[in-house]
């Protein structure tokens, strides 16, 4: 059977978690290494000022829970070489996350981190998302694409330092019209933090802001959400800019 490794960042306790755990689970022997509590925003982030903890919860026939105190990129790390030791893991998942992880989301999302940790390890990996932030939110309708999805990835050739974004439109489960492969939108956040006072007369901040899309174009991850579509973007965590590099070429000495 295969071994599959799950971890999100809105905590073990998340039922978008548990959503996952569900329709992984036929698909092989699961193990699940997961935040204590929530980490979401902490994109690629290790810890390294701190002893990591993990802690078994549950142990059955073909399936391990543990936490862990770090971060999602901890857990996978923790996962392949404390859990399994250097044991083969065939598949590693993450999420399902409550919110869009869609365009430049992937840079913050602890979510896709995670997940890129696993391709980065050589390990086939996927990041799913919701477009619900609710920590109640409905997983239902994206069962049977997240099925589907794993059980295309489990029959393709790795995909060397490659990992799938997959977005799943918050609509009911007939309005979503199928999956869409597309390229991550040109979009970022516009911030603004907020500013308050304590009651010592100090002054913090809250950020916030809205999501601005500067790219309403045809087959972008967003325009395919907005088209109630499953998206999926293959990304990697190769930033090298290419079609930039013979412009630069005469830098070098």
């Amino acid at each position: 059977m295969l071994n599959i490794l799950i971890t999100n960042d809105d905590s073990i306790h998340a039922k978008g978690l548990r959503s996952l755990i569900a329709i992984a689970r036929p698909f092989g022997n699961v193990t699940v290494v997961a935040p204590d509590q929530p980490m979401s925003g902490m994109g690629h982030a290790i810890t390294t000022n701190r002893p990591l903890r993990l802690r078994l919860l549950k142990e059955e026939t073909n399936y391990r829970e543990y936490s862990c105190s770090g971060t999602p990129v901890d857990c996978v790390k923790m996962g392949l070489h404390v859990v399994f030791k250097g044991q083969k893991v065939d598949l590693i998942l993450s999420g399902i996350n409550h919110g869009s992880n869609a365009s430049s989301n992937v840079l913050y999302s602890g979510t896709m981190g995670a997940a890129i940790e696993g391709s980065m390890e050589g390990v086939k990996s996927i990041g799913f998302s919701l477009l619900d932030y609710d920590h109640d939110a409905d997983f239902s309708q994206g069962a049977g694409f997240i099925s589907e999805i794993i059980a295309k990835i489990i029959e393709m050739p790795i995909l060397k330092g490659v990992t799938l974004n997959v977005n799943i439109p918050n609509a009911p489960k007939g309005d979503i019209k199928g999956i869409k492969v597309c390229t991550q939108a040109d979009a970022y956040w516009k911030e603004d933090y907020i500013a308050r006072k304590d009651p010592w007369s100090g002054d913090y901040y809250w950020l916030t802001g809205e999501f601005v899309n500067g790219e309403l174009v045809e087959g972008t991850d967003i325009h395919a959400l907005e088209q109630n579509y499953v998206s999926v973007v293959p990304v990697q965590h190769d930033l090298t800019a290419f079609d930039v590099l013979d412009k630069l070429t005469h830098w070098s000495k």
